[in-house]
């Protein structure tokens, strides 16, 4: 036990008293080739995988490091039990995910918590409360928002949160790799409330 008193205090085996970031939700792969990264996890069972591109037409309310910023990304998404497995391959524009291949080559760039289900706003406010900025955010399809914190220095990594509201449903990916579900078997679906 600590005597230091600007310590959490130690509430069970699992949770301390300062604890806000809720459930792991997702672990984000970046790399130069999306594709080759795809094939490689499909290798070890991981998949099947759902692509898109966040762009100007897939993304509104784009930032970076506190400015409006025009960048694009692929993106993929497979689901492993309850957690996401993502793919990021930066295609344009400044990104926290170019500087993280720029700086250390491919790998795991981040990890998402649900914050508890928290309002958005709070959620956010709660990490620039203890010193961690946003670095990146936007709005996919207007709906489904995101947002990356400068955790790296920190943690080691960047964390990230994201809500995706009641009702949202996912468009069509671009393509499924290595094939589309059977009919009628339709990916799970992830709500998060904001």
């Amino acid at each position: 036990m600590s005597d230091d008193p600007s310590l959490p205090t130690v509430l069970s085996a699992t949770t301390l008293s300062n604890g806000f970031l809720g459930k792991l939700i997702e672990i984000c792969f970046v790399t130069a080739d999306h594709r080759r990264t795809m094939e490689g996890l499909v290798r070890l069972g991981i998949g099947p995988w759902r692509v898109y591109t966040f762009d100007s037409a897939t993304v509104t309310g784009r930032t970076y490091r506190g400015a409006d910023a025009d960048y694009a990304i692929k993106v993929c998404f497979a689901d492993v039990g309850d957690l996401a497995v993502e793919i990021m391959e930066p295609l344009y524009g400044p990104s926290i995910f170019q500087e993280f291949l720029d700086a250390h080559g491919e790998g795991i760039q981040h990890v998402a918590f649900d914050c508890e289900e928290r309002p958005w706003e709070q959620r956010a406010a709660e990490f620039e409360r203890r010193g961690f900025p946003l670095v990146q955010s936007g709005r996919f399809m207007d709906a489904n928002a995101f947002a990356f914190f400068d955790t790296e220095a920190a943690t080691g990594t960047t964390f990230e949160t994201y809500s995706i509201p009641t009702g949202f449903v996912w468009p069509e990916p671009e393509e499924w790799y290595p094939a589309p579900p059977p009919a009628g078997q339709a990916p799970p679906v992830r709500e998060q409330r904001h």
